[in-house]
């Protein structure tokens, strides 16, 4: 009894904390695009002039960036989990504050690397369906209602943070005791920026393949010859 309501007590806090990390990440701590895209014609050597450019790119090329971004993000949380991980469970909670925008950080990058910008509030909606897919979570009942992005971004972000709160009370038991949690928190942070990137970037590479798909489409619809009806005499 006592067992479940310890559980009980710290999921709720686990809950708030990733909640809050993810709002974080939403409002104040978000990806500048611009910055990003000289990131990816520098660093990565994209030939783009911007992000519609994407698409004239084989999905090789933007896997290979995509992977490199969810490793760089895996080794950031390892690092930061590691660091935090020495405090035991007291830690936890600011741990996975900092842990949550990593990873929200990390999902914004792949949005852009596949071309989707989040300029728009039905942009900014697409990156937070992408995170809830990326977390397990089905918010398909709510797609209608992205359009009112003030209310779907916090509702989607608590059905987020309830599922994450679920998974990391589970695995991270072992963070208990001080010292050897240092290792475990650095291996549960790169597992958690890993399996969540994996999805995150499934997602955006299915979408990308659509929208290039249905471009080819109008190009050809586009070139096919008209059929002018004939004169009646």
């Amino acid at each position: 009894m006592a067992d479940a309501e310890s559980k009980s007590w710290l999921r709720l806090r686990v809950e708030k904390a990733v909640a809050k990390g993810l709002t974080r990440a939403y409002s104040t701590v978000q990806v500048n695009p611009q910055k990003f895209l000289l990131q990816l014609r520098t660093a990565y050597r994209l030939p783009v002039s911007g992000y519609h450019g994407v698409y004239s790119l084989e999905v090789g090329e933007l896997d290979q960036v995509a992977d490199d971004l969810i490793r760089g993000g895996m080794k950031l949380a390892a690092a930061e989990g590691a660091g935090f991980g020495l405090g035991g469970l007291i830690t936890i909670i600011p741990d996975l504050g900092i842990l949550s925008a990593i990873t929200m950080r990390t999902i914004q990058k792949l949005s852009l690397v596949y071309g989707f910008q989040f300029n728009t509030d039905n942009e900014i909606a697409e990156l937070w369906i992408a995170a809830a897919s990326a977390a397990g979570v089905d918010i398909s009942r709510e797609l209608l209602e992205k359009e009112v992005v003030n209310k779907f971004v916090p509702r989607v972000i608590q059905r987020i943070a309830a599922r994450a709160s679920a998974e990391v009370v589970e695995k991270w038991a072992g963070r208990m005791i001080p010292l050897v949690s240092s290792a475990l928190g650095a291996g549960l942070n790169y597992w958690f920026v890993r399996a969540w990137g994996e999805r995150a970037k499934a997602h955006f590479r299915q979408r990308y393949l659509q929208v290039r798909q249905q471009s080819r489409e109008q190009v050809l619809d586009a070139g096919e010859p008209r059929i002018l009806p004939a004169h009646t005499v």
